[in-house]
Parts: structure tokens; C-alpha cells; sequence
């Protein structure tokens, strides 16, 4: 290893501030571009070269397994006065699994990075709960997850069936009781069906009948309470025709219901319904019995099931039974995808009350008070599903991710002699990513902090990303009330991106008012803007693209130099389509999967306003707000600096596709001194008039003289 003073030559007066610091709670606030992880890996040297720390009582914890590795091949790197490393991580014949072998060999090699704790938040909490949790829960534990791992570094701990496998055979177990599986066909009919939570008016392809509610048999019948009727037959398992064909004697009608084995006609009476008299005269000529319900009935379904089972059942045979066995298989034969949604909705729902940390049963209850019988019906129906999963997964021995950190939690505060083996092992803990850390990981590093240790975390609030998988940005815009006695340093040069670049950024991301103000300035010089081009139609911005990526690899830009990016997927379609006819091909990615590169020149593409373009302002289902509210400022907030983490992907050239008419909303938060605008006018809607510059008289076009007066036409 190099001496100190060239470790820390490198570093600008800030960095060297952050390294070098004796602060127990230190946040280092870093721009885009300003070296964060440098700055990171240089404090984890110098604790070790200079303040002589042992590197055993080091954590070092990151977000992902890629950014470890990340941070193992620059220790490496540093360390390996050879080269060799270098040579390899840079072959590309080399698969990533040889690398990763060559990566494992080479940290056995450097005893001082082999003895870190270099982990993400899951690892370190798999390896504690693995050896030390006994006590806390079985330490020969299993790895569930949404996916079967395959190549993840827990692969060979994974249980053999996924989440969603569990939770199924779950809910099929459940459907053995046909009052759960009715309501849960009921749930799936109304409001995933027939989406009768929505507004009428609103809804498209409105039947013509007037049918709009789906009954548990099928029937579709035109009001909530008919619905209510037939559904309660098909729960007692009574047959019925809905609107029979009937023709007593004089006229041919259609009465709401027919009970064939009590020999009974039912007619529901509503403001919507057509005057009755006629067809009670028809039934009284001819002896058959027509019993009515009222609107007024349905209001109290306990006094309407009183009614009804007065009406129906006292006519039926004595022997009749009331109650079959039903399938799940056949009553959700043509409803599998709604079902899929459904357990969907419910495994988000299990990692948001492990993250929020709140128990299933208040959850349940904070429910039961909301003013939409669609998220009443939906938490009785899956909170038995989710407190069954628990159990599953205890009585199995699984564990999720987020089982991991709660079990680990949990460790240390019944087994406050665990707690401490490690609080005392970890004298320095350093967290990258800050901001993008949720309840339960800052709950963790509070746990392993005491008032000799030192936390060292490094992170920008401005790139906090992650709110929709429980990331909270306040744990890093109030930093010191969440950590006692703690510091800030801000790192405020981009060395990435150009200055129009780095302006404009910074522009873009004064418009959110949750933040740490901080000035990022640019250390590299550039006369080129960031274009800005709005086509008429996405076909033309396309093939806008496709001439500046000509013109990039005209100046030697490879493939690797260009980046695109979108908000959505399905927003790079056409135009990959396109590239592959051209055989170009263009890096693309969603800016969530983009974090952490960079590229000599980022194309933006989707920048419209509204929905499905950027921002794209998501208000998550009201089910989810039971467990957290969202707000609306909040998230238009969290797409800007999804922009912003987008913009500054960029180190040289940025392109922002638009169409002209519908521009993003941030498009307009960029002075116009950072930019330089293209795009196609429109036609004009104004017929031109020719008119002769002599006489006035109108001419047709491409006349020389005019016909009235003779004067020569200088215009042609």
C-alpha cells in the first residue's frame, strides 16, 4: 500500500475534512459526480494505514452485492501492486462468474480487506442471525423470496418455493370455507371485474343492458341490490333464473327472479323499476305466487337476510340442503389473473408492514375505520392470509429480506450480550447510500451505535429514489435529530459532468422544497448545451435520435459512451425497434436501474407531461395508504429527483427528447442559458393570400402578371 500523504494527495479540502474527521455521527452530503465512494474507501484506508484501526472492527455496509463488489475491486485495485487485477477485471472474455472467483482469490490474497465486514444490509444480517441466532429463531434458516435465487449470494440457502407459491396454497387452503372463498370472489367480481368502486361515468364499454354488476354465478344483473339477492341464493346454493321469459296469458314480461324448487317469482321494487301492477294482475289470474323486496329493505343486510330466508327458505322442501361443498378451481377457473393480482397486492402489502414495522392485527383494525367498503373487504380477506403466511414461514424455518433485519432487531434486544459482542467488535461503521436507508436498516445501525463507536455515512439527498420500496429521505435531510451530537460536510464538486450540465441540475432540483441546500459547481469547461428537441410526433424524435447517435459515433463514440433512459420501460420500444433495423445497438435503461453510471452522452427520451410521461406522478391504491399515507407534493418531489439522478448521468453531452405542444413540466425548471432548443414548427392553420403588390386584387399562385391590372409580380 501506497504511503498516507498520496492517499490523501488525491483528495480535494472536503474529502480530506471527511476522512480525516474524529466525529462520532458524520454525514458526508455528496453531489452527483463528487466522489462519494471515493471519499468512503479513502476514510476505510486511513482508519487502517494511519489510525492503525484493525480492520476486523470495520463495517463497511452497502445497498446492493453489486456495490460491495464495487468496493472490494477498488481495495483490491489499491492494494495490488501487480496489476493483475486490473488486466482482468478489464478482459472481456472473462465470464462474470470467473471474475467473481479471481475477486474471491484476491481478497484471500489482501488479509486487510478479508478481514472487513464489506456487506449489504441483508448479508450482514443473514451472517449474524446464522451464527449467533439460535436463540432468536432456527439458525439452519432458509431464504424465502418473490423469485427462486438461482445466482444470488444466498442461492444455495433458498427455499424451494417462492412467496407467491406459499401464499397461493395459502389462499386455496383458506377457500376451503365458502364463506371466505365467496367473499374473496365477491372482492374479485366487484372491484377488479366490474370495478363498481369507480364511478360510473368514467367507466369505459359500458354494457348497453344496463348490466353492470357481476353476481357470484355469473349473472349480470342491473342493480347492487339484485346483485345482493342472487349472490345470497348462490351462498345457500338455491338455482334461480334471472329475468325469465314468462308469458301467463296476456303479455309476455320479464320478472326479476324465478326460484325454480319453491315454485317462486321474485320481484325487486326501486326507483328504477317499471310499475308492477300489470304483471301482479298477470300472476293472480293465473294462481302463481310473486313475492316483492323493497329498496328500503337492502339498507340493513341483517334485516334483509331475515327477509329473504323468510321468503325463500320456508317454501323450499324440508330435505332441501342448503350447502355444497364448492371448488376453488371452478369458481376461479376464468378469474386466475385477478386471483394473481390479488396475492400481488397482498405480498406488497407483507414487506410494507414489516418495513413500517406494524403488526397485522393493527393493521386490520386501522382498516375496519376506513370510509370505502373496497379496502374494509380487502383487509378482512388478507390479513388471515398474512398472519397464516407468518406462521407458514416461522413453522418452515424461512426467512425473508426484510425478516432478516427484524430478526436481527430483534436479536439484539432480547440478547443485549449478542448486541454488545458486536457493538464492540464494529468501532467504526461507514454506510454508503444514505439516503436511500428505511425504518427498519437505521433501526439496525442504532442498535450497534454506543458513545465510543463512530458512524461515518455518505449519501445525497437529492438522489433519494427509492420511496416506493420504504426508503425514508428524511433519516438524511434530518440527520442530526435522528443522530445526536453529529456533523454535516458537504462535498460540492461534480467531476463528472459539465458545468451547463451541473447548472442545470442544480436548477432543476432548487424546485423541491425537502432538501439540504447545497452549491454543486463543475470543474469541467464545455461550449456545448444540453439539446432539447420536441418533434411533432414520437416518430419524428426518433429519428432525430438516430442522426445525433450517427453523429456520436462519427466522433468515435463507442456503444458503451452512450446511455438512454426513461422513466418506463415501454418508452424505449419504438425506438429500439428502430436502432435494431439501422443494426445500432443503444445502453438502455430505467432511471432507477441507472444509479451509479455514467456515460459520455445520456439520451432522455418520454420528457411529456401527463400520464405516461415524466413526471409520472403514481398515487398509490388507497389500500396501501392503511399502512402509509402518500402525498402528492412529496412524490412530485421524488420524481424530480429521479431527473435530476438522470441529468447528471451525463458527462459530456445530454439530449432531452420531448414533443413539441406537450413538454415535461421539468423541461420548463431549466434556464434557457444551459440549453440549446430544436424543433419543428407546426403549419400554419392561416391560408397564405397572394395578393397583387399593384391593385390589392387577390392572385392565384404562381402568377407573373397580374390578370387584373398587368404590373409584373415581384414576389415570383
Amino acid at each position: 500500500m501506497q504511503d498516507n500523504k498520496t492517499n490523501l494527495s488525491g483528495l480535494n479540502e472536503k474529502q480530506k475534512q471527511a476522512v480525516v474527521s474524529e466525529c462520532k455521527r458524520l454525514l458526508v452530503l455528496a453531489g452527483a459526480g463528487s466522489g462519494k465512494t471515493k471519499t468512503l474507501l479513502q476514510k476505510l484506508i486511513y482508519l487502517i494505514e494511519e489510525k492503525g484501526v484493525n480492520p476486523s472492527n470495520i463495517l463497511a455496509i452497502t445497498f446492493t452485492k453489486n456495490a460491495a463488489n464495487e468496493m472490494l475491486d477498488r481495495l483490491i485495485l489499491s492494494a495490488d501492486d501487480t496489476e493483475e487485477y486490473a488486466e482482468i477485471l478489464a478482459d472481456k472474455y472473462r465470464s462474470t462468474k470467473e471474475k467473481e472467483t479471481e475477486r474471491y482469490f484476491f481478497t484471500k490474497k489482501f488479509k486487510w480487506i478479508d478481514n472487513l465486514t464489506l456487506r449489504t444490509f441483508h448479508s450482514l444480517c443473514y451472517s449474524i442471525i446464522r451464527n449467533f441466532g439460535v436463540n432468536e429463531f432456527d439458525n439452519k434458516f432458509k431464504i424465502i423470496g418473490d423469485t427462486k435465487a438461482t445466482n444470488n449470494e444466498f442461492a444455495k440457502y433458498a427455499a424451494t418455493e417462492t412467496a407467491f407459491e406459499v401464499i397461493h396454497k395459502i389462499l386455496i387452503e383458506h377457500c376451503e370455507s365458502n364463506e371466505y372463498l365467496l367473499n374473496l370472489k365477491k372482492y374479485i367480481l366487484d372491484y377488479m371485474i366490474d370495478k363498481i368502486h369507480i364511478e360510473n361515468d368514467t367507466r369505459f364499454s359500458l354494457p348497453k343492458n344496463g348490466k353492470f354488476y357481476t353476481t357470484l354465478n355469473g349473472t349480470k344483473v342491473r342493480s347492487k341490490s339484485e346483485q345482493y339477492i342472487a349472490d345470497w341464493l348462490y351462498r345457500h346454493s338455491i338455482k334461480f333464473e334471472y329475468e325469465p321469459n314468462v308469458n301467463f296469458r296476456d303479455f309476455t314480461f320479464r320478472p326479476d327472479f324465478y326460484i325454480p324448487e319453491a315454485n317462486l317469482y321474485l320481484e325487486h321494487v326501486s326507483n328504477k323499476s317499471f310499475p308492477t301492477e300489470g304483471k301482479e294482475e298477470q300472476f293472480y289470474k293465473v294462481n302463481k305466487l310473486l313475492v316483492k323486496t323493497f329498496e328500503h329493505q337492502t339498507k340493513d343486510t341483517a334485516l334483509f337476510n331475515v327477509a329473504l330466508e323468510r321468503i325463500i327458505k320456508n317454501r323450499l322442501p324440508s330435505d332441501y340442503h342448503f350447502a355444497t361443498a364448492l371448488s376453488f378451481e371452478e369458481e376461479f377457473k376464468t378469474y386466475h389473473k385477478e386471483v394473481k393480482d390479488f396475492l400481488r397486492q397482498t405480498i406488497r402489502v407483507i414487506d410494507m408492514v414489516k418495513v413500517e414495522n406494524q403488526l397485522p392485527t393493527s393493521v386490520l383494525e386501522q382498516s375496519q375505520e376506513d370510509q370505502h367498503e373496497r379496502v374494509r373487504d380487502y383487509y378482512k380477506l388478507a390479513i388471515p392470509i398474512i398472519e397464516q403466511y407468518q406462521s407458514y414461514c416461522t413453522n418452515r424455518s424461512y426467512l425473508d429480506f426484510n425478516d432478516m433485519i427484524t430478526r436481527t432487531i430483534s436479536l439484539f434486544k432480547n440478547h443485549n450480550e449478542i448486541a454488545d459482542k458486536f457493538r464492540e467488535k464494529f468501532e467504526y461503521i461507514l454506510v454508503d447510500e444514505f439516503q436511500d436507508v428505511n425504518n427498519l436498516q437505521v433501526g439496525l445501525i442504532k442498535l450497534l451505535l454506543t458513545d465510543n463507536n463512530q458512524l461515518f455515512c455518505v449519501g445525497d439527498d437529492w438522489q433519494s429514489i427509492y420511496g416506493f420500496r420504504g426508503s425514508n429521505v428524511d433519516y438524511i435531510v434530518n440527520f442530526k435529530e435522528h443522530f445526536d451530537k453529529s456533523e454535516i460536510i458537504k462535498l460540492s464538486m461534480n467531476y463528472r459532468s459539465t458545468e451547463h450540465i451541473v447548472g442545470a441540475s442544480n436548477e432543476v432540483i432548487k424546485h423541491n422544497k425537502f432538501k439540504v441546500d447545497k452549491d454543486v459547481r463543475s470543474n469541467k469547461k464545455s461550449s456545448s448545451k444540453i439539446h432539447i428537441y420536441a418533434g411533432k410526433d414520437e416518430a419524428k424524435n426518433i429519428e432525430y435520435v438516430l442522426e445525433q447517435v450517427m453523429k456520436l459515433k462519427d466522433k468515435g463514440y463507442k456503444k458503451e459512451d452512450i446511455l438512454f433512459l426513461y422513466r418506463r420501460n415501454k418508452m424505449f420500444d419504438p425506438y429500439f425497434e428502430r436502432f435494431k433495423q439501422e443494426r445500432i445497438f443503444v445502453s438502455g435503461k430505467t432511471i432507477h436501474a441507472s444509479k451509479g453510471l455514467e456515460a459520455k452522452a445520456v439520451f432522455i427520451i418520454g420528457l411529456t407531461e401527463g400520464s405516461g410521461g415524466f413526471p409520472d406522478i403514481w398515487m398509490e391504491d388507497r389500500i396501501y395508504q392503511i399502512i402509509k399515507k402518500s402525498n402528492h407534493d412529496l412524490l412530485l418531489e421524488e420524481e424530480r429527483r429521479l431527473f435530476y439522478v438522470a441529468i447528471t448521468r451525463a458527462k459530456d453531452d445530454l439530449f432531452l427528447i420531448t414533443e413539441k405542444g406537450n413538454e415535461s413540466s421539468f423541461l420548463k425548471e431549466i434556464p434557457d442559458d444551459f440549453t440549446f432548443k430544436t424543433s419543428i414548427p407546426f403549419k400554419s392553420v392561416i391560408e397564405e393570400i397572394i395578393m397583387c403588390s399593384n391593385c390589392s386584387n387577390r392572385l392565384d399562385e404562381g402568377f407573373a402578371f397580374c390578370p387584373y391590372c398587368g404590373e409584373e409580380q415581384k414576389f415570383v
